[in-house]
């Protein structure tokens, strides 16, 4: 199979280094790019930062790339919309991509079905009223949520400069015995070069915000690659699932 081109729209700026990161341990292309508003973890922000007008613009900046697949790089961004309004603003992006597209509320779904996954544990970055959005999304979705705590970081930038090893304490803190994985919300968060340690130190899957929503776009253009250092979700392949 050709090597796969993902069109991510991240917004503002935090942590996608993430993407390259990502980039050289796939070997897919995963361009992003950039759209912008206040950063504020705050609802009437969040609606207009996922708003079709600003996407459209990403994904107009995305075309020259020619990507396989666009995914909409921000939970709070996506799951403020609800479950219904989440689904329209997909597809306006893959309307206005001419792909498919997804988001990462979605794909922290789809991940957690390909793990086979029903009761989680919630650690969110957000404040409260807006984290809560998230768990609502999630149960919509049929998700058990056993544990939730919102950290009531009130804003994107803050949360990129969380260390390791604070993101590390975010996650042992949090977690639950009953939970099948932990799921680490928000786009903002660095996560990647930490995964093997979260895992290892709870024993279980961890889901992360630019974690899933790569994995996601891989998902939509068909491409599973495997990597033993992007955690459970990536470390065998897993059958196509709907959401």
């Amino acid at each position: 199979m050709p090597v796969p081109t993902i069109g991510f729209i991240y917004p503002d700026h935090a942590a996608e280094d993430d993407y390259p990161r990502a980039e050289s341990i796939l070997g897919a292309r995963l361009p992003v790019a950039h759209i912008y508003g206040t950063d504020l973890h705050a609802v009437p922000e969040l609606l207009d930062l996922g708003s079709p007008d600003k996407l459209r613009k990403g994904a107009a900046q995305l075309s020259a790339h020619e990507p396989d697949a666009v995914v909409w790089a921000c939970t709070s961004g996506s799951f403020v919309y609800g479950p219904d309004g989440a689904k329209e603003q997909v597809r306006g992006l893959a309307d206005a991509a001419g792909v498919p597209a997804s988001s990462t509320s979605f794909a922290f779904v789809a991940a957690a079905r390909a793990l086979g996954v029903r009761r989680v544990a919630v650690a969110a970055s957000y404040p409260d009223d807006v984290a809560r959005l998230f768990a609502d999304f999630l149960a919509d979705a049929g998700i058990t949520i056993v544990a939730f705590r919102s950290a009531g970081i009130e804003t994107a930038a803050e949360v990129g400069t969380l260390t390791n090893e604070q993101v590390l304490e975010l996650a042992l803190a949090n977690d639950h015995p009953d939970a099948e994985a932990l799921l680490i919300p928000d786009t903002a968060m660095h996560t990647l070069e930490v995964l093997p340690r979260l895992e290892a130190a709870l024993g279980k899957p961890v889901l992360t915000a630019n974690q899933v929503t790569i994995w996601e776009g891989l998902r939509l253009a068909g491409a599973t690659p495997i990597s033993s250092s992007l955690g459970a979700l990536f470390a065998e392949r897993s059958t196509h699932v709907g959401g």
